[in-house]
């Protein structure tokens, strides 16, 4: 989850060029399911986080004004519109979480499961070595690993989430997040599982999948390396343990209050208004501060459920439909809307 905040002329650009699909509606709040019922200081917070990374003219002045202490509600609804960006597809929010695993420095006994540098060879372009070659060897000699792991699905769900914290047999905590991949297409273990037979979609779970391979090593080890992708990690032990991992923007990410979205829909920054059905629905502020390998189309989402197995356990449960809706300042929701020529 690199750093990547996009300046508006780019983002247009791209979100014209992304989908022959996108449609753009311009909302008001009054359209926005329960707004009125949200804690929006919570929400401006979380925006506040990175609000001074926004470069360009039109965020600044919006991030200057936030800066001074405006009411939080009165702020959003003053400088921004509410933007439903659609291509074709259908909305759909899962979660994610930062991992607490156990691990060492050094290869021995249980920890045999290598969490790697970004390493010295990885091509600016282009797919390189995949999971299994990386598995098999690919990376021996190289000196690059920052700790191991006792499971190698600790190790894929790490590379999953991309951001986690390793307990030491000392009891000292390191703390890692995303550094690179390796650019080969991420690939769902569990949707593998459905299309071989082994489960219907709505059994899979991360401790279904988890318990799977462990009692069918062989078979385990094949469904792994059927996702080819494979992340690298860089060690931000300087993070305070009080706060949440690096997301894209380089910056702490807050529980229930950032999306992992895809940046050719939504710009990095922006607050996001959530709709998401399901069980247990849910309205609320977000700011969408994070991507993710997974996390493709401009209703995709993934909502940050925090530290630790309880968060692990919350995010692995929703896969909801809804609606996502960018709130953008006026002048660009006005220059989105005129690039894509469509919408209301």
């Amino acid at each position: 989850m690199t750093r990547a905040v996009l300046t508006v002329l780019a983002w247009l650009a791209g979100i014209t060029a992304a989908s022959a699909d996108t449609r753009v509606t311009h909302l008001t709040f009054d359209d926005l399911q329960d707004w009125a019922l949200d804690d929006h200081a919570e929400a401006f917070d979380a925006f506040l986080v990175t609000c001074g990374d926004l470069r360009d003219a039109e965020w600044s002045v919006v991030c200057d004004v936030a800066r001074s202490g405006p009411d939080p509600r009165g702020f959003f609804e003053m400088f921004f519109i509410p933007v439903l960006i659609e291509d074709g597809t259908d909305a759909l929010f899962t979660g994610y979480y930062e991992p607490e695993l156990d691990g060492s420095l050094v290869r021995g006994g249980p920890y045999q499961f290598p969490i790697h540098a970004v390493p010295a060879g990885l091509p600016e372009t282009g797919p390189w070595l995949t999971r299994r070659e990386i598995d098999e060897g690919g990376l021996d000699g190289q000196d690059i690993e920052i700790a191991y792991l006792t499971d190698p699905v600790d190790q894929i769900f790490l590379q999953i989430q991309g951001s986690g914290r390793i307990r030491l047999p000392s009891g000292e905590t390191i703390r890692v997040g995303y550094g690179a991949n390796n650019r080969h297409p991420y690939s769902s273990l569990g949707a593998e599982l459905v299309r071989r037979g082994e489960f219907e979609p709505h059994q899979v779970s991360a401790s279904v999948i988890r318990d799977w391979v462990r009692a069918n090593p062989t078979a385990g080890r094949d469904l792994l390396w059927t996702n080819a992708n494979y992340v690298f990690f860089r060690e931000v032990s300087e993070v305070p343990s009080d706060r949440g991992p690096l997301g894209a923007m380089n910056r702490s990410v807050t529980p229930m209050r950032t999306l992992a979205v895809d940046p050719a829909y939504v710009p990095l920054g922006a607050p996001v208004w959530m709709e998401k059905g399901g069980a247990d629905p849910l309205n609320r502020l977000m700011v969408a501060q994070d991507t993710g390998s997974a996390i493709k189309g401009a209703q995709r989402s993934d909502v940050f459920f925090g530290t630790g197995d309880v968060a692990g356990r919350d995010a692995g449960r929703i896969r909801d439909p809804g609606r996502l809706v960018v709130l953008l300042p006026i002048q660009i929701a006005f220059e989105v809307q005129n690039a894509i020529g469509v919408g209301g």
